[in-house]
């Protein structure tokens, strides 16, 4: 795969994230590669240069590069995810799930990627709308049902494929896809989930009730979730944390996943179970954390 066109985006937030933004450009004109900064990045670099919005990057890039953490990256792939833009990213962030390319590394591990040496992951994105209104959002990690005013609880119908599978009392549900199986889900009890699998999660928050667990379905699946709230209790839907409002007793949202997924990139050499060892903290042994000796 030959890169023509690169889009830069970057929380601009930090001087960390800006100084790799920089850095980055650099390596890109020394590649004699054209490349477009979004606008919100551009005015804080006070750039010259080609500018574009998010929305449009998928009409003139043929890749993405992302500078900053995982939550750069959910905003980036809602946006350019329908449109086949694959996305690398550059981590300035904690964990880095998804953006996994090291400051220190960006020339040697992003030359990698543009001379054709890469590993692509398909990432499968979930959509939701609720019954009535015409607005149709996504979420790369996932989709939750929460109260809106703790800490009171809500209550919901669950169905799948139309077959009613629960009705739940608690603080929520996240229903989440592989990629999000390590964020919010996993904090919740949910399973991690290999990023190839098919497979949608869902995961109660808090239910009232001991013999509610977390559920797995293909992911193919169509969910329902009914608010069944008495018109005081006030429920509210977010989608990866980024695009949140509220819903009402009798409220009817539905949950499936988006044809298009996206297109992630990752340097030479990437391995799921590498990452968990280094984020999650496998690589330790028991007897290192404790401190034993013989």
């Amino acid at each position: 795969m030959h890169f023509s066109s690169v889009g830069l985006i970057a929380k601009t937030g930090s001087e960390q994230v800006l100084e790799s933004l920089r850095r980055v450009q650099t390596f890109l004109k020394s590649q004699e590669l054209d490349f477009v900064l979004e606008s919100a990045s551009a005015k804080r670099l006070t750039y010259s240069g080609k500018v574009c919005n998010l929305g449009e990057m998928g009409d003139c890039c043929d890749l993405v590069i992302a500078v900053g953490g995982d939550g750069n990256i959910l905003g980036a792939a809602r946006a350019l995810a329908p449109a086949g833009v694959p996305i690398l990213g550059v981590n300035r962030g904690r964990l880095g799930f998804l953006a996994d390319i090291s400051p220190e590394d960006i020339e040697t591990q992003i030359g990698a990627v543009l001379a054709g040496d890469f590993v692509t992951e398909d990432h499968f994105l979930l959509e939701g709308e609720v019954l009535g209104y015409a607005e149709i959002h996504s979420a790369l990690n996932e989709v939750l049902i929460h109260t809106a005013s703790m800490p009171k609880m809500i209550e919901f119908d669950l169905y799948i494929n139309g077959e009613e599978v629960y009705a739940q009392h608690s603080d929520g549900l996240i229903i989440s896809t592989p990629t999000g199986s390590t964020a919010y889900a996993l904090s919740a009890g949910g399973p991690i989930m290999h990023p190839s699998l098919d497979a949608v999660v869902l995961v109660p928050m808090f239910p009232h009730t001991l013999t509610s667990r977390p559920l797995v379905i293909p992911g193919d699946f169509e969910m329902k979730v009914l608010i069944a709230s008495p018109g005081d209790v006030e429920a509210r839907v977010s989608f990866d944390s980024q695009v949140e409002f509220n819903i009402q007793a009798g409220d009817e949202l539905f949950v499936r996943k988006m044809k298009t997924p996206l297109k992630l990139l990752h340097p030479p050499g990437h391995s799921f179970y590498d990452v968990c060892r280094s984020k999650l903290d496998w690589a330790s042994r028991v007897g290192d954390k404790l401190h034993i000796s013989d």
